[in-house]
């Protein structure tokens, strides 16, 4: 079954794909190095994932999930995971996905706002909701996974009955609500991003066409929401032992064994994971040939993780550092060979970081730089090529709006006459002469004084090549009623030139270009606190507040 236009629901990819490749792996995961020093693993192929999701859809049906129920779904990356979330799908159930790392705090708050009717979670994640009083208010239905019910409910195991009878999938169009996504909160509160079953479906579509993904494929995914688009595209979706959560704080040996062992052909990797994979293959002289591609995403890759990576890699295999967000996933893309070779000493000098060319069927456009909403499209909103203003995006996989926040929608959508809608990406870029997007930062995080705005990436980045630097963040605070851009300096862990010698060579490569040449205060920082989705992203509005406590 393929999604047609009477039935475009995004499960329909999964029985396609297993008649096809019936035998073929769909969910392979890692345990733990036994006595052997080998790693155990359990899979399902594709003919058994879609014969346990057809088996959770009625289970799930049994204890009342219907069409149209907001779900939350609280299971670790597992064989699970993936069934129970192409089950809901196939009931025709709305996924609501929180990432667990966003804290008590955000948690409580995006789960009040889904106001989900039914919980399906492992037991922890019900002692959480009982003791924190998740989404209290409207749910009816609570399902435990892996474990005994609590407080009352089913578990999963006791709906489940052995037969494997195909399910009769909800038909859904393209407009129809699939799932509501947070997003990592890493610039605020997270938001739910609506996503439609005709998104998801254009989402597989341009991973099919630009990155070349074929069925038979092995994607070691280190990042759940992605790893589902493995199994509807053919693609066995490898499961590494990690808290998927904390992507800095993985054992890279146990990424290398994976991709060994399964001999994957591709890996979706966030900057931090790319770096600790990068530094320890160099260390041990590892070699992963049977990666055909890597894509790297959450943050902009700095080039010496790129170019230690690539030697991981056959030669002519690319990094690709995707560019997209939770709302409009993915925009472009660039292989690391161009990024490194063609564009590498224009970012070092400021000129921001090249992010490629917009993916098929995706439109990108720069407007004038405005925190206020942009209730309607006109092209009189446009910047000329060159110059830095708001990235804007529209294409099939554009979220419209987010759920319950008429404010945040209106802050970041922009409605055309012809029912189109452009996403504000909230970043700041301009579009170069070969049609190539720079992304110079955050909207939110340019610094602007009275002689002028800042943009963080274009000066952070002529700061990060000095060798003692592993990373910069620029952020403003207010000093004697005006605006004082400040860089916050992290250095290289084990560097011991000292602090006052670094921040003298920092204070004369500000002055060597004109858009740093106002920057002269420095202060620096054992370790920069990042987002908890990709451990990548730089939590400014923290260093904001300690730049401000710590200048007098």
């Amino acid at each position: 079954m393929n999604p047609t236009p009477d039935n475009r629901n995004i499960a329909a990819q999964l029985p396609r794909v297993a008649l096809e490749h019936p035998n073929d792996a769909a969910v392979i995961v890692q345990g733990k190095r036994g006595a052997n020093g080998r790693h155990a693993y359990s899979q399902w192929t594709l003919a058994e994932l879609n014969a346990e999701s057809d088996r959770m859809a009625h289970g799930l049906t049994r204890a009342g999930i219907t069409r149209g129920m907001r779900t939350v779904l609280m299971v670790k990356p597992s064989l699970e995971f993936f069934a129970l979330t192409f089950a809901l799908f196939k009931t025709g159930a709305i996924p609501v996905m929180v990432d667990p790392g966003m804290g008590i705090k955000n948690l409580k708050t995006c789960l009040d706002e889904a106001a989900p009717e039914a919980f399906v979670g492992i037991p922890k994640a019900h002692v959480a909701r009982v003791l924190f009083g998740w989404a209290k208010r409207h749910l009816k239905i609570r399902i435990t996974v892996g474990g005994p019910k609590l407080w009352g409910g089913h578990t999963l195991s006791a709906l489940m009955t052995r037969e494997a009878t195909p399910y009769p999938m909800a038909p859904m169009h393209d407009d129809d609500l699939a799932a509501i996504l947070f997003t990592s909160g890493s610039t605020g509160i997270p938001k739910g991003a609506v996503y439609t079953h005709g998104i998801f479906n254009a989402q597989v579509e341009i991973l099919r066409k630009d990155y070349g993904i074929r069925p038979g494929e092995k994607d070691l995914a280190t990042f759940p929401l992605f790893a589902l688009f493995g199994p509807a595209l053919g693609m066995a979706a490898i499961v590494p032992d990690m808290d998927a959560s904390k992507p800095a704080t993985a054992n890279p040996a146990n990424i290398v064994a994976a991709v060994q062992d399964h001999e994957a052909t591709n890996l979706f990797a966030s900057p931090a994971l790319i770096e600790i994979v990068g530094r320890h293959g160099e260390a041990q002289g590892v070699k992963l040939p049977t990666l055909r591609r890597v894509i790297s995403a959450g943050a902009p890759a700095d080039l010496p993780s790129l170019r230690r990576f690539s030697t991981l890699l056959n030669p002519g295999v690319q990094i690709y550092p995707s560019y997209g967000a939770t709302e409009s996933l993915p925009v472009s893309f660039i292989g690391h060979d161009e990024q490194i070779n063609d564009t590498a000493a224009a970012t070092d000098n400021g000129a921001g970081v090249c992010v490629g060319r917009p993916v098929e069927d995706v439109s990108v456009a720069i407007v004038r730089i405005t925190d206020s909403p942009i209730p309607a499209w006109s092209e009189d909103l446009l910047l000329p090529q060159g110059t830095i203003g708001e990235i804007c995006v529209k294409g099939p996989m554009v979220t419209r709006e987010y759920f319950n926040q008429p404010g945040a929608t209106a802050l970041a959508k922009i409605y055309g006459e012809d029912g189109a809608v452009y996403h504000r990406m909230g970043d700041v870029g301009y579009i170069d002469a070969q049609g190539r997007l720079w992304m110079c930062g955050r909207k939110s995080h340019r610094v602007v004084t009275a002689t002028g705005t800042l943009f963080t990436i274009p000066c952070e980045r002529i700061f990060n090549t000095h060798p003692a630097v592993r990373r910069t963040a620029l952020v403003g605070i207010v000093k004697n009623a005006k605006v004082l851009p400040v860089l916050c300096v992290e250095c290289v862990k084990g560097n011991t030139t000292p602090q006052s010698e670094i921040e003298a060579e920092l204070r004369a490569l500000a002055a060597q270009h004109a858009i740093t040449s106002s920057i002269d205060t420095f202060l620096f920082h054992p370790s920069f606190p990042v987002d908890v989705r990709h451990n990548a992203k730089i939590f400014r509005e923290k260093l904001t507040v300690w730049a401000q406590e710590k200048l007098p």
